[in-house]
């Protein structure tokens, strides 16, 4: 075992819902890790993988959201057939739609999983699904992306995941969204048109990304491979199992879903509020 890796537990929990799609919108996504935060730091759960996918959403930061022109942005978002939110982790604006694989890792706060290991045991399991390809994988700022961070994940100088954290409740909740397929150049694109609609006279405190579309790619681009939601399921599966222990595939217990309405409620609240608007 790994000296320090949080990603040995004796049991997680796998949650998936990539092939639900449309029928599980973002704010429910959120909704659903703040729960899993909630149980898995009470102890109720033992740690949670959950995956998900969601079609044509942007998901936005809070900085995002302060944007002078931020109403200019999302309608334009709006015209090329996305919803709009503004999430509750760290963060700028990233692209979400059927291409895209979304994990989430939950763990307890009482393993001391810091910002940095768990931004570590993110990249690390990515780096563990992608072995079969036998590509290098590197970590680091990709400037000229949206959503730059240190803990960008790139192949050739071209990002194709993104990392943030939550932490709430004694829990601490991990995520990140892998291109999996489509155009990362084409997301980005869009992006960077909506930062200069949505940043139009900002000020020196309302800074936004300046977006290169070239510094972005999905998988399937950079490793010429036919890769979708489903493979990147199958690889993250493989990856786990690496690291022992069993899997569980239990369903939510009915004080989670208590858990989880009222969650869901406060990012539903925490959008009108942020945007203003029904998203």
């Amino acid at each position: 075992m790994e000296q320090g890796n949080v990603l040995y537990q004796p049991k997680w929990r796998v949650i998936d819902q990539s092939g639900i799609g449309p029928a599980l919108d973002a704010e429910q996504s959120f909704g659903m890790d703040d729960m899993l935060c909630h149980a898995v730091g009470k102890g109720i759960s033992v740690p949670t993988a959950r995956t998900w996918v969601h079609d044509k959403t942007v998901v936005l930061g809070i900085q995002d959201a302060r944007l002078p022109n931020i109403k200019q942005g999302t309608d334009y978002l709006r015209t090329r057939g996305y919803r709009v939110i503004v999430r509750n982790s760290g963060g700028l604006a990233v692209v979400l739609d059927k291409g895209i694989f979304n994990l989430t890792l939950v763990f307890p706060d009482n393993q001391k999983v810091d910002i940095d290991k768990g931004y570590e045991a993110m990249a690390n399991i990515v780096k563990r699904m992608l072995e079969p390809f036998e590509t290098k994988v590197d970590v680091g700022e990709v400037n000229g992306s949206y959503c730059p961070g240190r803990y960008d994940l790139s192949i050739g100088g071209k990002k194709f995941a993104g990392i943030s954290q939550r932490r709430i409740r004694s829990g601490v909740a991990v995520q990140v969204y892998i291109c999996a397929e489509g155009s990362g150049s084409d997301r980005a694109r869009m992006i960077g048109e909506f930062y200069k609609l949505a940043a139009a006279e900002a000020n020196d405190k309302l800074t936004c990304p300046e977006i290169r579309p070239e510094t972005m790619a999905s998988l399937s681009e950079l490793l010429d491979e036919s890769l979708n939601t489903r493979a990147m399921m199958s690889l993250f599966l493989m990856a786990l199992h690496h690291y022992g222990g069993e899997t569980e595939t239990r369903a939510l217990a009915p004080g989670e879903i208590d858990w989880f309405y009222t969650y869901y409620k406060r990012v539903l609240d925490r959008n009108k509020k942020a945007l203003g608007e029904p998203s």
